[in-house]
């Protein structure tokens, strides 16, 4: 037995996790690649791999109290100087994710903990690279604009080679997704 690191997340839906994630990389992030595009639930927590089993089981527990909601990406924001973030704005949905990882993060669930910082849904586009590339990344991705129905959230582990993946998706309870969400799955960037 051993520790590992896990996270839960919302997937950025495709073509949008990609189309950010390479920007991302072209920001000069050098973690880009092994991060899925994703909007954090619970941050990188190191839990024993034995208690896996509950925490799945809480996080199936979390989802099937959770619906189906619109999540809308616009525009970019920072949490500069106090951490070297550059991030897009979640619009709208903000106050689901809230609740969801207070769910997650429950005192009496088993990934119980406290934040380093206060939670901000966001997707991170830049971190921890050069003042000039943070920056560029805040304004060429002002314009962004991306929706879809968030139907659930996943747990991933982070390997040994620093690369985040997926163990499992949990599916929201709820089977109704909000009407305006159903055509919306355009994002766009403006060109450079």
């Amino acid at each position: 037995m051993g520790t590992v690191t896990i996270g839960v997340s919302i997937a950025v839906p495709e073509p949008h996790g990609s189309l950010l994630q390479q920007r991302r990389a072209g920001f000069g992030d050098a973690a880009a690649h092994g991060i899925p595009t994703h909007v954090t639930l619970l941050p990188p927590t190191e839990v024993d791999d034995s208690e896996l089993p509950a925490i799945e089981a809480h996080l199936a527990e979390v989802a099937g109290a959770g619906r189906p909601f619109v999540m809308r990406l616009s525009g970019t924001g920072t949490f500069r100087p106090l951490s070297p973030v550059v991030y897009v704005q979640v619009a709208e949905g903000a106050e689901a994710c809230t609740w969801l990882q207070k769910q997650v993060r429950d005192a009496s669930g088993p990934v119980a903990r406290e934040l380093q910082f206060p939670y901000h849904p966001h997707v991170t586009v830049a971190h921890g690279i050069d003042d000039a590339a943070m920056d560029r990344a805040f304004e060429e991705l002002a314009d962004y604009r991306a929706e879809w129905a968030c139907t659930g959230f996943a747990l991933y582990e982070q390997g040994t080679d620093g690369v985040w993946r997926k163990l499992r998706d949990f599916a929201f309870g709820g089977a109704v997704v909000p009407p305006q969400a159903g055509h919306a799955t355009r994002g766009t960037i403006p060109s450079c």
